[in-house]
């Protein structure tokens, strides 16, 4: 008998995982992984329309339609919302098996209460009743926030950034914090063309002038404590491999220098740097009990053609496949030596090192917090239903399930909730498979806990949010 196209028990093939979605749905969402805009959500802004909504700043949708041919006018170019939007929906039927699909007509069941099938043909009907929703109201930032009941979102924020919207934001009557997270990729960055504008905007965001790497770390503290003082709890970084390298204080001092004079550094003189600096500011983390993330795996602006029409971000990025597991463990246990490993969360892009993150995780173990170093949710290119079963899989087999901290949208775009109620349904079918198959027992109350945990409960204690 062919199921219903995403019916009510989408991806819930027996009784226990419908009884633990029903759980599962029930809990409000902690996006501790976002790319929102805090201006965008202080502004508060209506919008035009539902291409606005869908396609303005989204890269998984705009490599889906490059991949069926549509010319770049009708994605990042100058074609109206309503072409643009047209374009999108012609390719909607070649998406099958993309979880694109998925998510798009959950977006617009969740949001809209249209249950047509996009495609070229029904995308003008589509259009106009959505826009008709639009304009009736309910879709500037903070109201989808709390339709989609987020109690928490933390953004992804540079050390040189102002926080000027965070602060405003801390003084608005919003159900949903809004936090920062401490992102210092272009602090880190010491090889990349970036670093040298980032260090002159820091300098001006201070009003000092940066030296040295021992001022650098001087003023990277003053901006953790600024991070900290608007509830920040989160850090995050990305790293085609996490790297190690042993430097002295000299040696440090003299990479520094050589980058500030605009010379170029070695592959092994950027490792060094970053080794320290991440070692600095990881201790700095775990005294304040935030969380560390680690995303390592990205391989960007690969099409240098369409980087310098476009920009980073736009759909041009993909896995990288190096090799990881010894610079990593050696990092974490430079720091565990010295009691100054933080809460970790490893998060790999390629799944070929799902096992090697899975178990690296119970070297570094340790009574300070319930899974102190965890396995971070199947991300960006993994973010499927093959990717989040075979991420959870492997935590499974391999470490503690049900402290997972499960899922993040990783998204810029405010429709983008309905990613949790994917994964959850997807998280529950697992858990619903195992016990059918006898490897769990039926345990109804035990089950739905879990399910419930890995949806909110365990990232909420896992960062101290209340």
């Amino acid at each position: 008998m062919i199921k219903e196209f995403m019916g009510k028990d989408f991806l819930l093939n027996n009784e226990p995982a419908v009884k633990m979605f029903e759980a599962a749905d029930k809990m409000p969402i902690f996006d501790w992984h976002c790319h929102l805009s805090p201006k965008e959500i202080y502004e508060n802004r209506e919008p035009e329309d539902i291409a606005e909504l869908w396609l303005a700043a989204d890269h998984y949708k705009w490599r889906a339609m490059r991949s069926c041919g549509v010319d770049e006018k009708y994605i990042t170019g100058d074609a109206s919302g309503y072409e643009k939007f047209k374009a999108f929906a012609s390719v909607m039927p070649s998406l099958i098996g993309n979880p694109m699909y998925h998510w798009s007509h959950l977006e617009l069941r969740r949001y809209f209460g249209i249950n047509d099938i996009l495609s070229a043909e029904t995308a003008d009907e589509i259009w106009n009743k959505a826009n008709a929703v639009v304009k009736a109201g309910g879709f500037t930032p903070r109201e989808l926030i709390e339709k989609s009941n987020v109690s928490h979102l933390c953004t992804t924020d540079d050390p040189a950034d102002s926080l000027e919207y965070h602060v405003l934001l801390a003084k608005e009557d919003f159900k949903c914090k809004v936090l920062p997270a401490f992102r210092p990729d272009k602090a880190l960055g010491i090889d990349m063309p970036a670093f040298l504008p980032w260090l002159s905007d820091m300098e001006k965001r201070v009003n000092v002038k940066i030296n040295s790497f021992t001022e650098l770390c001087e003023v990277l503290l003053e901006r953790i404590n600024f991070f900290a003082s608007l509830g920040c709890c989160a850090s995050d970084h990305a790293f085609a491999y996490v790297p190690y390298e042993e430097a002295t204080a000299d040696e440090l001092e003299a990479i520094f220098a050589k980058a500030k004079n605009g010379e170029a550094v070695s592959v092994v003189e950027a490792d060094k740097y970053k080794t320290a600096l991440l070692a600095f500011l990881a201790a700095e983390y775990a005294k304040r009990g935030w969380g560390m993330e680690l995303h390592i795996g990205p391989m960007r602006n690969n099409n240098a053609l369409m980087f310098k029409k476009i920009g980073p971000d736009a759909g041009y990025d993909s896995i990288d496949d190096q090799l990881i597991a010894r610079k990593l463990s050696r990092f974490l246990d430079s720091l565990a030596a010295k009691e100054q490993l933080p809460k970790t969360i490893l998060f790999t892009l390629n799944p070929k090192d799902n096992y090697v993150l899975g178990s690296m995780l119970g070297n570094f173990q340790s009574s300070e917090a319930e899974s102190k170093i965890q396995f971070g949710s199947a991300w960006w290119f993994n973010d499927n239903i093959d990717g989040m079963r075979e991420q959870m899989k492997a935590l499974g087999n391999l470490g503690a399930l049900g402290k997972f901290v499960g899922m993040v949208t990783d998204s810029r775009s405010f429709l983008s909730y309905p990613r949790h109620e994917y994964f959850r349904r997807i998280m529950c079918g697992l858990l619903g498979d195992m016990v059918e198959d006898g490897l769990y027992p039926y345990d109804e109350k035990a089950l739905c806990k879990i399910a419930q945990d890995i949806s909110y409960n365990n990232a909420a204690k896992y960062f101290g949010i209340k």
